[in-house]
């Protein structure tokens, strides 16, 4: 039997479930699942980072996008407060739309 030791989605065992396989899992305390959350945005900034095609690019973002959801809340905070402060940089410093690439800047 294969061995992840990873979070997975909340559906996952009950797809599991449907194939007729045993799994085992365990709920994670706190502080793990703030490590694993952060690991496994690691996994999927580096699945995105792989991707060969816009819809799998597109695929990677909605997972990396589904795990910001839960690192908000780890940090007691909501996706809209998230959005506000994205907002606020962005009025401030801008966006990354218009491609800027920084080479170098003179030292004092």
């Amino acid at each position: 039997m294969p061995i992840y030791n990873k979070l997975v989605r909340d559906a996952i065992p009950e797809v599991i479930e449907k194939t007729g396989k045993e799994y085992s899992t365990r709920i994670l305390e706190k502080d793990e699942y703030y490590a694993e959350v952060k690991k496994k945005l690691t996994e999927e900034l580096t699945e995105y980072k792989e991707s060969k095609s816009n819809e799998e690019a597109i695929e990677e973002l909605a997972d990396i996008l589904e795990l910001l959801h839960a690192a908000t809340k780890i940090h007691g905070s909501s996706f809209d407060e998230l959005e506000k402060v994205r907002n606020a940089k962005a009025e401030k410093r801008g966006g990354f739309d218009k491609r800027i690439f920084l080479i170098e800047v003179e030292d004092d």
